[in-house]
């Protein structure tokens, strides 16, 4: 297992924050194990690093007593909100490379995902603005549905070349998972959740992270990238038997700037 040492900093900080106030999560704090996971919907290494996750979950043996927590984090809060460019024409474009230079350059990121289950359609994904998705998230969570709307809104988007920045769409999608239809229409036409995906970014501003997904286990460990199953398995265990925190894990992540995890680049 190979730690980075450049997250170390991250350590301190995410102490001092165990006594924020957070979803519902701090009265459960002494009896189960709390994961908070920044992540972007638009990110191909957050939905490899939420199967990854599970697949370590369900092998460990406290499963039952660990919390999980979606965390807001937009790689580019400047998306346009309609796009006709998909993951390939948009590098193609940014970068000015050829389209098989472009696939090219998202091949192992296509065919991690296929090693845990996972069907990527570069070509068919819809560069778009990712916050309307984070507030359908941020309702989803308040009503107990936060990890099936994540889960249903990365597959629309990587696997079904949804338009995720389309109200009709995301009311689909949030009707397919439990939603009332009419509360999904409500909070679109207005700005509600807003403010909680705004501080689950400020959040991870002041936390130090760059890159997502991030991984808090307790506030103890963090776990930056999509790590292995047996990485993650590692640091459950660990967080379990509360053991001091000394380094994080480091892993693939996504970062504005990094050309194969756009649109956030």
């Amino acid at each position: 297992m190979r730690y980075r040492i450049t997250t170390l900093l991250l350590l301190a900080p995410m102490l001092s924050f165990a006594q924020a106030p957070m979803t519902d999560t701090n009265a459960t704090r002494t009896s189960m194990l709390t994961v908070q996971i920044w992540s972007d919907v638009v990110c191909p290494f957050c939905y490899i690093g939420k199967r990854e996750f599970e697949n370590a979950l369900e092998r460990f043996p406290h499963k039952d007593s660990v919390l999980v927590e979606w965390k807001s984090f937009e790689l580019d809060p400047n998306a346009p909100a309609t796009s006709n460019e998909n993951t390939y024409t948009m590098l193609a474009r940014k970068y000015g490379m050829s389209m098989d230079d472009a696939k090219a350059r998202v091949t192992s990121v296509a065919d991690r995902a296929r090693s845990v289950g996972l069907d990527y359609n570069f070509e068919r994904t819809v560069i778009v603005n990712s916050f309307q998705a984070h507030r359908l998230i941020q309702l989803a969570k308040s009503k107990g549905l936060g990890d099936a709307m994540e889960e249903r809104l990365f597959k629309a988007y990587f696997t079904e070349g949804a338009n995720i920045g389309d109200p009709t769409i995301l009311v689909r999608l949030g009707t397919e998972i439990g939603l009332d239809a009419n509360e999904v229409n409500d909070l679109l036409a207005g700005q509600g959740f807003s403010e909680a995906v705004r501080t689950d970014e400020y959040e991870a501003q002041q936390l130090g992270i760059r890159g997502v997904p991030f991984f808090a286990i307790d506030r103890k460990y963090g776990i930056s990238g999509a790590q292995s199953a047996d990485h993650f398995l590692s640091a459950l265990e660990q967080a379990w038997k509360e053991r001091p925190a000394t380094e994080s894990l480091g892993g693939a992540v996504c970062e504005p700037g990094k050309a194969d995890c756009l649109p956030g680049e």
